[in-house]
């Protein structure tokens, strides 16, 4: 059932076509002109809502299918599969189903209540686990994740994510974490789909452009 990644070529057309099918459920949503408020505060040309792919069953299947190929080559060792809270809860449990493996997941921040939780599940001591994310921006959440699942015993053989903006800031925090991460989809795969669709005009690719290299700042 599932193909096995045996080259940055086969990798790249993975992610091109991730692209196509988030644009095409309207998962990406990109208007320079009008720009969205993140949590942080930051002002963004570009809003990704991964779990609209829930409610598609092709791209919901795709997306999986493409996990599981990416863990089958990269980290055959796995036992067990975790998820990010929330939005990556869902794709996480459709991957370890697949695959046969136990699943946890983690939350932002520990339960208010009962056992007050941070890691959700049954982990062993020193289990091999590969974490499901669905977005990362600076890499901050994600690696707070993988850090909990650490401290809970778990070891962490890397992270896979459905999409990343490609911030320099994160690429930084996971090189310092010393944590793999493989994503499906790329910032500019999306933006370059959006081009060749005629989504976005020059001016406003330079804009996007802009913005990714210093996010904090732009709008300002």
């Amino acid at each position: 059932m599932f193909q096995i990644l045996t080259n940055t070529n086969t990798m790249e057309s993975i992610q091109i076509e991730v692209a196509k099918k988030l644009l095409q459920i309207n998962t990406i949503k990109i208007q320079p002109s009008s720009p969205f408020t993140w949590a942080s505060g930051w002002k963004a040309p570009i809003y990704c809502d991964n779990r609209k792919i829930l409610s598609y069953p092709e791209t919901r299947t795709y997306i999986r299918d493409q996990f599981i190929n990416v863990i089958k080559e990269k980290y055959p060792n796995v036992e067990v599969i975790a998820g990010v809270a929330t939005g990556a809860i869902a794709h996480g449990v459709l991957v370890a189903e697949a695959l046969g493996l136990p699943f946890i997941y983690v939350r932002s921040k520990p339960k208010g209540h009962g056992l007050e939780n941070l890691v959700e599940g049954d982990l062993k001591p020193n289990q091999n686990v590969v974490v499901i994310e669905d977005l990362v921006s600076t890499g901050g959440s994600s690696l707070k994740a993988a850090e909990a699942i650490d401290n809970f015993g778990g070891n962490v053989l890397g992270m896979v994510a459905i999409f990343t903006y490609n911030f320099p800031q994160a690429k930084e925090n996971f090189k310092e974490a010393n944590l793999e991460l493989t994503t499906l989809c790329r910032y500019q795969n999306l933006i370059d789909i959006a081009v060749e669709e005629g989504s976005v005009t020059d001016e406003e690719v330079e804009n996007l452009k802009n913005w990714r290299e210093d996010p904090a700042n732009w709008g300002k």
